[in-house]
């Protein structure tokens, strides 16, 4: 089979009860076309919170998810249906590159982390995958993204106090919206909230709409050439674990779904990844990371065909050239930034839980409890020092005690029998 070529499923117009539509298959191409545009529309809100929330340009942003779709599918064969939307885990250390040494050096470690984990995957290739199994217990990786999302806790109250009526209508929309909603609509609920907070504050006039009015309607993308600085590119070496634990995870998933083995692809994968998040990094987009808002729409729709993610990447290049489409959400108001960033930072630290909790982690093992207590205070509270002009930031602490020290106690505990 050619890398574009897919089978039809069937008559190419229904699914049998029981039945897939497999990543080598596809509906009618009209169908196919509308599953595309169901998965251009589950990544497009995380997608934009990532450069909405860091002032990255939205546009850009989404250009470069769209290529960084189609260049995954094609290093992995099409073999494993993706989307590749921007990465939470770049927040904490683009807000604290940006703050220090502006937003040219930020790219500079988005660029770091996608060259890192290119070659992580070129030796996942090699070696396989057991020794990231190894470095990184669920101990380890919930306790790191848990720290990711709650160290950011200062800037969404920042946010939130700078217009909290607004705030506060966001944040309720949101759960309102996933109270009551099911399905598409119930995990998109964060997007939602905040389009609901973005029309709450255009009513109040608190919206300035001064850039929406001077933007073009066709242009292409506005590109940023990075800068490197080896102090930032620090900062975002533990987003490097998260995008490797992520990557894992989608495709253990859509190999479960699809009853597909699908280990040969796994280094694949994580270089896929590094090389798109190098390439948004390069041009002023946000790194990318594999999303399961899309594995939600294929569980839903049973379609797991990668010519569907082929009209997803593409319709992004095409939405990424309509720069008063970016002016409209670069306008977004900073209330209901906070809104979302109480609920968005939250639910990232809670999804460390949810690792903890899957993994079956052991608390009552001295070991697992004193690295994740530690590592949390550590990483909420950002105790961070200085050594000459490097500056380690709460989140690297905490990434260090986590990994360097799990390994050194649990090496301990076992040699001396005491490990539970």
């Amino acid at each position: 089979m050619s890398l574009l070529s897919w089978k039809i499923h069937g008559t190419g117009k229904t699914i049998s009860s029981g039945e897939v539509v497999s990543t080598d298959e596809r509906l009618s191409w009209p169908r196919t076309i509308g599953v595309g545009l169901q998965h251009i529309a589950a990544m497009f809100g995380a997608t934009f919170l990532v450069p909405i929330i860091t002032g990255l340009p939205p546009t850009t942003t989404l250009f470069f998810s769209g290529i960084g779709t189609l260049l995954f599918l094609i290093i992995t064969q099409n073999k494993v249906p993706s989307y590749l939307g921007s990465s939470f885990a770049f927040l904490a250390p683009i807000a604290a590159s940006v703050k220090s040494d502006g937003m040219a050096t930020a790219l500079g470690g988005v660029v770091a982390t996608g060259v890192i984990l290119a070659v992580i995957g070129l030796i996942v290739r090699s070696s396989g995958t057991g020794w990231i199994d190894w470095l990184l217990p669920p101990v380890v990786t919930g306790t790191i993204v848990m720290v990711i999302g709650l160290n950011l806790a200062g800037a969404a109250k920042n946010n939130f106090t700078a217009g909290p009526v607004i705030g506060v209508i966001t944040l309720a929309s949101i759960a309102l919206i996933s109270a009551f909603s099911r399905g598409f609509l119930g995990r998109i609920a964060i997007f939602g909230g905040l389009v609901i907070g973005y029309v709450a504050a255009m009513l109040m006039g608190d919206v300035n709409t001064d850039g929406i009015s001077a933007a073009k309607w066709i242009a292409m993308p506005s590109f940023t050439t990075p800068t490197f600085n080896m102090s930032a590119i620090v900062l975002f070496l533990p987003v490097v674990l998260v995008l490797i634990a992520e990557n894992v995870g989608h495709v253990k998933a859509v190999a479960a779904m699809t009853g597909k083995n699908l280990d040969d692809q796994m280094g694949n994968a994580l270089m896929a990844d590094g090389l798109a998040t190098t390439l948004a990094g390069a041009g002023g987009g946000s790194g990318t990371t594999t999303y399961a808002e899309n594995i939600g729409v294929m569980a839903a729709t049973r379609v797991y065909s990668t010519a569907a993610y082929w009209i997803a990447g593409l319709g992004a290049i095409v939405l990424s050239i309509c720069p008063k489409f970016g002016a409209v959400l670069s306008a977004t108001p900073v209330g209901a930034l906070g809104g979302v960033g109480v609920g968005l930072f939250g639910m990232i630290g809670v999804l460390g839980a949810r690792i903890w909790i899957e993994g079956r982690v052991n608390f009552s093992d001295p070991t697992n409890l004193i690295i994740a207590a530690s590592a949390l205070i550590i990483g909420i509270s950002d105790m961070s020092w200085t050594n000459g002009n490097f500056t380690f930031n709460g989140i690297i602490n905490a990434t260090l005690v986590a990994v360097v020290g799990y390994r050194v106690l649990s090496t301990i505990a076992k040699s001396r029998g005491t490990n539970h």
